[in-house]
This record gives C-alpha cells, structure tokens and sequence, in this order.
C-alpha cells in the first residue's frame, strides 16, 4: 500500500529560501536548496522547527545579529547537524 506524501515544510531565514523539510520514518530530513544551507542537506531533526535553527545558524546575516554574551552561538539545533564539519 503506497504511504500518502507528507506536506513539505518550506525553510526561510531572513526571507531567503534555505530549504525544505520532509516527514521521513519518525523524523524530518533537511533538503537544501541554496547556499550555505547545502551543510545541512540530509540532516535529520526531530520536529521542523530545529531545522530553521539550524539553517539560521549558517546564515551570515543570523550570525552577526544573534550571538550572545561575547559570541556564543544560537547553540546546536540537532545532533545530526551539528555533527556535520562546518
């Protein structure tokens, strides 16, 4: 029996289109569609929402604005991410 198509869940940072996320199994999988979001193409994350973190995260402009007390990060989004070399 074929499986329905889960609706795609679209990706932006900063109004740029940085991906999309697909239901896959239990978990959703990042498919990235412009640079530098490519780092994160096949990652896997537990719900949508960490996938823009993550996408926010590479993004210059989401960078120099949200660092935190001296330059700390956003933090890692997802395991599967943040294991990929940047």
């Amino acid at each position: 029996m074929m499986q329905p198509i889960a609706e795609p869940f679209v990706v932006e940072v900063w109004g740029k289109l940085a991906g999309v996320v697909l239901k896959e199994g239990g978990a959703f999988r990042f498919h990235a569609v412009a640079p530098p979001f490519r780092e994160l193409d096949g990652a896997e994350f537990a719900i949508p929402g960490l996938a823009r973190l993550a996408a926010a995260r590479l993004d210059p402009h989401t960078r120099a604005l949200h660092t935190l007390d001296g330059g700390r990060s956003l933090g890692r989004a997802s395991h599967s991410a943040s294991s990929l070399p940047l």
